[in-house]
């Protein structure tokens, strides 16, 4: 079962109360809703987003002794605006981001996310998505594979492994995990190679962030919601990496500036080390969280 993190921090900022109705942008396998529900009811509802038709399933299992006070909807959260027309809603108490991938997504060797099992190339966090990461490592240009493992991997040898990938593809198509982790293996010295973060981590990282769409579906996320957000309404928003973080900063800085928002945490939370030690995965959360202000005219 995937854990999710921060659960006591999510509920500490977002403060769920009876009746009110929560927007689980990101609802997984139903960890964070579990405790939110628990707090909503009499009364309350929560609506769970997630573009991973596997966790739903998991969820809906997982929270169906709250069964009539939810409903799941299997779309991205860049859609939220449809998504809540569609339901006729208009106003939120309140909104939780978990961004990132799932211990569920990266334990299933079959979806292709972790070089440390072979699988086929694929890192949809949506399955029903036309471009996978087989796709797009084979067809990418040299410019566009070296640009996208530079900003969105941080990886130092971005243009050696951009090199080395379009000249195996030449040979033959890259088809599985294992197969362009010994690529990135190969294009990088020796001491890269035992470091403590493995050489093909952030290669990993930044084809996921790419086919997945990522930062500009988090974007369009955040913009959509404060259009939502009752007065007085929170918004809570964990990331797992410094580009998500960045844009959620920037954001929140920006609708501060504006008087829409106003911040509850100065710097961001991040895990206890007793949920570290217990959850390794929980090591690189960050949350922050702001609230709709009350001032504000619609």
């Amino acid at each position: 079962m995937h854990r999710s993190v921060l659960v006591d921090e999510v509920i500490e900022f977002l403060k769920p109360e009876p009746a009110e109705l929560i927007l689980d942008a990101t609802v997984g396998c139903g960890g964070h809703a579990e405790e939110i529900l628990k707090r909503i009811t009499p009364g309350g509802r929560l609506i769970g987003i997630d573009c991973d038709e596997k966790a739903l399933e998991i969820a809906q299992e997982r929270l169906r002794k709250f069964s009539g006070i939810f409903q799941l909807i299997y779309d991205n959260f860049k859609n939220l605006d449809k998504i809540l027309a569609r339901l006729n809603i208009k106003r939120i108490d309140g909104t939780l981001f978990d961004l990132g991938i799932s211990s569920l997504q990266i334990d299933d060797a079959s979806r292709g996310f972790s070089f440390r099992s072979p699988a086929r190339l694929d890192m949809r966090m949506d399955e029903g998505l036309k471009m996978s990461a087989y796709e797009f490592v084979n067809s990418a240009s040299f410019y566009e594979l070296d640009g996208i493992l530079k900003d969105y991997g941080g990886e130092r040898y971005h243009k050696r492994i951009a090199r080395a990938i379009v000249e195996q593809r030449q040979k033959d198509p890259i088809v599985n995990t294992t197969e362009l982790a010994r690529i990135i293996y190969k294009a990088t010295p020796g001491y890269y190679r035992r470091s403590k973060i493995d050489p093909a981590t952030r290669t990993f990282q930044a084809i996921r962030i790419a086919v997945n769409n990522e930062l500009a579906n988090l974007k369009d996320g955040l913009d959509k919601i404060s259009h939502y957000l009752e007065p007085g309404g929170r918004l809570v928003v964990i990331s797992f990496h410094s580009l998500e973080d960045r844009i959620v900063k920037r954001h929140f800085k920006e609708m501060v500036k504006k008087n829409i928002y106003v911040n509850l945490t100065k710097k961001p939370v991040i895990p206890k080390q007793a949920e570290v030690e217990e959850n390794p995965r929980a090591r690189s959360a960050k949350l922050r969280a702001v609230i709709e202000n009350v001032s504000r005219s619609f």
